[in-house]
């Protein structure tokens, strides 16, 4: 089979190269997927650029979502078929005309998903829910910032909390995102390179007035949502894209950690709040369960239209370095992905 490889950290242009491999055979509860269709996240970038910690070591095939067809099913699996459609969230490897998963992780899909809509469904869709209903439990007449609104899981958290209905207010860095995201309907959309969220927020609603924050970014931020969250308040943090531009040394790591600056409970008992990490790699290995739960809801809320994924690339695998530059420069709106 091919597979895009990843060969050296860095330029996107030229940290990928097209190579023959195996095809994978799936263990006794995995599945083998020949793949159609693969997706781009913003943890791809940081493993690109060498600062993703759970990254496979190079030479390394990444991706964590596939759209494709069963080619193989492992011993212990008997609930599935091989021909079946499937959009699957992987552990790496997805980057490939051949990947295998868990079966859990594994979700039946149903022809009338178009494949790219299908790739956004699965890691950032299912990052959103899980933030926004496992993790913050967000409720109608609540006040949510979405931070990167018109990234691929800005989109979900915006409709997953307007299908809650609830107020939601969300950044973004360009003069052509803030107009889409008026257009999907928010309340308040901020340019924070212009503009200090913050205090836009404060001005406009009040202090302390941000019951659900969510947060791919990090750094600075996060002093910065301290300021606004409410007693009652949840922020959820899933990326630390402001650590993406870093060359990971130690100074890097110091300079980030005193931005976020020194967490107590005591102060998080004292103002009834808190803060809760998602890392959706970690749920699927400890349970994988969740997962298969997060993508039937995910393709269950696009069919009844609530989830409405924008595709902003859908190349050839020849495109995978210019996808990747296009990613990390935040020059898109929406889910990029790559087809075979």
């Amino acid at each position: 089979m091919k597979a895009a490889f990843l060969v050296k950290t860095g330029n996107s242009a030229k940290a990928f190269e097209i190579r023959e491999t195996q095809i994978p055979e799936p263990k006794d509860h995995e599945v083998q997927i020949k793949v159609a269709t693969f997706g781009l996240n913003y943890a791809d970038v940081m493993a690109r650029n060498g600062i993703y910690a759970a990254a496979p070591p190079l030479p390394s095939i990444l991706g964590y979502e596939a759209v494709g067809t069963i080619s193989k099913l492992g011993n212990a699996v008997n609930h599935l078929k091989v021909g079946q459609k499937v959009l699957a969230f992987t552990r790496f490897g997805a980057y490939a005309q051949y990947c295998v998963t868990h079966h859990l992780t594994v979700c039946l899909l149903p022809e009338e998903i178009p494949n790219d809509i299908a790739t956004a469904l699965a890691t950032q869709y299912c990052t959103a829910i899980y933030a926004a209903s496992w993790m913050a439990n967000i409720r109608k007449g609540e006040r949510v910032l979405v931070h990167a609104g018109a990234g691929g899981v800005g989109h979900g958290l915006i409709q997953y909390a307007q299908h809650k209905g609830c107020e939601v207010i969300a950044t973004a860095g360009s003069p052509e995102k803030i107009a889409y995201l008026n257009e999907m309907g928010v309340d308040l959309a901020i340019n924070y390179h212009t503009h200090d969220f913050s205090q836009e927020i404060i001005h406009t609603y009040g202090e302390r007035s941000i019951h659900a924050i969510f947060d791919p970014i990090g750094g600075n931020n996060y002093k910065l949502n301290r300021n606004i969250e409410a007693v009652g308040g949840r922020m959820i943090m899933f990326g630390i894209s402001a650590f993406s531009k870093k060359k990971g040394t130690w100074l890097d790591k110091i300079q980030l950690a005193l931005q976020f600056g020194f967490l107590s409970p005591l102060e998080f008992l004292i103002k009834s709040n808190g803060v809760i990490g998602v890392n959706m790699l970690h749920v699927a290995d400890q349970n994988p369960g969740i997962i298969n739960e997060l993508l039937a809801n995910a393709i269950l809320g696009y069919q009844k239209g609530i989830y409405q994924p924008k595709i902003a690339f859908n190349g050839s695998v020849e495109k995978l370095g210019e996808a990747h530059g296009m990613l990390e420069n935040r020059e898109t709106i929406g889910k990029l992905c790559v087809s075979w």
